[in-house]
């Protein structure tokens, strides 16, 4: 059977593709050598350092904490596993992404995501390492892999990440569908972007300028369900993406900080902060 891994990476590559073909990947005009730094250095570290990482340490803990756990819970059935995939890991994601969008400090775990002024599958995984380090959705997917949702979640995390790369894709395939002459693949579409996060919705959360009527960044915060945005009112839906991506008003800081922080330097927390992140929403 085809790793994963694999799958993924593969997926990535096919979005990748899509915006190369269509001439959105490379943003030349927009990317600087602090972005190929950013792009690259949390693209391999995510993947390669910290989530084995987590993996290890979590099912390391469980066992230490639990002795003889390992499958414990390997008899669930596959939709109880999905559904409790979707709460530990993706509505705990939600919750962290939104918090780290009211607090000042945890912003500058997640600045590098929105300080690139182009949006694209190359910022998929760019935020500082630490971000990652304390997602706790991964902490929790580590100790239900250890107690036997493997096979459920290989497939869960492939979904996942189908959604979260479509969703930073530069080629917004939601959108003429969203404005389609057709009444029943608007109304297909009225659902969809209320599930699940799309280009569009991901889009206006990357806005540069709030004053353009779609950018959101104060919402929409959902990974790889938007239905967390609805339900807890942080949604805002429109077919149409920003003229501009980044962040409004913010102070300079150099790759190594805003990957590596607060191990490489410690500033104000407010200096790095773009002024619409300074106050909770």
């Amino acid at each position: 059977m085809i790793d994963y891994r694999v799958v993924i990476v593969l997926i990535f590559i096919a979005f990748a593709l899509v915006e190369i073909a269509a001439g959105r990947f490379l943003f030349r005009d927009q990317t600087t050598a602090k972005d190929l730094a950013l792009d690259i250095g949390a693209g391999i570290g995510l993947p390669v350092v910290i989530l084995p990482l987590i993996m290890t340490a979590s099912a390391a803990a469980t066992e230490a904490a639990a002795p003889g756990s390992a499958d414990a819970l390997a008899h669930w059935p596959s939709w109880a596993m999905f559904l409790t995939l979707l709460i530990a890991d993706d509505l705990t994601q939600y919750g962290w992404h939104r918090l780290s969008h009211s607090r000042p400090k945890l912003y500058l775990l997640h600045r590098a995501h929105h300080s690139a002024e182009y949006l694209s599958v190359r910022v998929v995984y760019r935020n500082n390492l630490l971000y990652y380090a304390m997602m706790p959705g991964l902490w929790l997917s580590g100790l239900l892999l250890y107690l036997g949702f493997a096979p459920v979640y290989y497939v869960y995390y492939i979904a996942k990440m189908a959604v979260i790369i479509g969703a930073h894709s530069s080629v917004g395939w939601d959108t003429r569908l969203l404005k389609s002459p057709r009444r029943w693949l608007r109304g297909l579409m009225w659902v969809v972007v209320r599930t699940i996060s799309t280009p569009s919705t991901h889009a206006a959360h990357h806005g540069k300028h709030a004053a353009d009527g779609v950018t959101h960044y104060k919402g929409n915060y959902g990974n790889f369900l938007f239905l967390w945005d609805v339900l807890f009112g942080t949604a805002k839906i429109s077919p149409d993406r920003p003229a501009a991506f980044g962040l409004e008003e913010v102070e300079p800081a150099s790759w190594v900080q805003e990957l590596l922080w607060p191990f490489h330097g410690r500033p104000h927390a407010a200096a790095l902060a773009p002024t619409q992140e300074r106050t909770p929403p």
